[in-house]
């Protein structure tokens, strides 16, 4: 484990949120140009969609090609189908998959609509062991150091697509996109972190003053499970791209 206070990953400061989401496409999209057919896993939440949107600029303009990639979500509402408003199925059709060349059948995301939680996860984990694990995956983090939906623990880190409990903070947080608080899912099916640490190039967004200590933890905090993201220190290549602000408690 890394000592504390020292930090293992590379830091590219932003001034603000659209030059940290300039910056994270162009990490993406040079991997798009650098292997055409490459897997991407992908995340959901507010902090990517500038990001997607770069990218979906770039290639209207012929300069990104996703006509051969392959994505992998790393998340889903447990009992919501694809085709639900709310779900990250339909959160990533229209923000990022309606507006680039991607084929829809190239794309996956965990299927919230089986109600039989092993089996889901078990078919997840199957498909993105046979796709090679990406080449690249994005990740946002929450306010309380989670990673997809992998919440912090007292004991261990997950390791494979698992039903997790959500907790409230994590759906607080993600009641803005609810008309109601009590319509949040409280379960999803998530990669867990063992899945993500499979990756071979990892890129952690993350902008505003509600993630500074989180990403100060991720970065420079003890690796434990009480701050999921913390593993990334023991990952061999690992960026993360963030605002003035996110990164207000980092000393760099």
């Amino acid at each position: 484990m890394s000592m504390e206070g020292v930090c293992m990953l590379k830091i590219v400061r932003a001034r603000d949120y659209k030059d940290m989401s300039r910056k994270a496409a162009n990490i993406i999209s040079a991997q798009v140009i650098l292997k055409p057919d490459c897997v991407l896993g992908l995340a959901t939440g507010s902090t990517p969609i500038g990001t997607y949107q770069q990218l979906a600029e770039w290639n209207k303009k012929g300069d990104c090609d996703f006509s051969q990639v392959s994505t992998y979500n790393l998340d889903e509402y447990r009992g919501l189908s694809h085709d639900d408003p709310q779900s990250y199925h339909y959160f990533m059709k229209v923000n990022f998959f309606d507006h680039v060349n991607i084929d829809i059948a190239n794309t996956h995301v965990p299927d919230g609509a089986n109600p039989d939680a092993d089996a889901a996860c078990a078919e997840y984990d199957r498909i993105v062991a046979e796709a090679g694990y990406p080449d690249l995956q994005l990740l946002g983090i929450g306010n309380n150091g989670h990673i997809g939906f992998n919440e912090p623990d007292d004991h261990c880190f997950s390791k494979g697509t698992h039903c997790v409990d959500l907790t409230e903070s994590t759906i607080q947080a993600n009641s803005r996109l609810f008309d109601r608080i009590e319509d949040v899912p409280r379960q999803a099916y998530t990669m867990g972190v063992q899945t993500i640490m499979h990756a071979r190039t990892i890129l952690v967004v993350a902008n505003g003053p509600a993630k500074a200590q989180a990403v100060h933890d991720m970065c420079f905090g003890p690796v434990t499970p009480s701050c999921p993201a913390s593993i990334l220190q023991l990952h061999p290549n690992v960026t993360v791209v963030a605002d003035e602000e996110a990164l207000a408690l980092c000393e760099l």
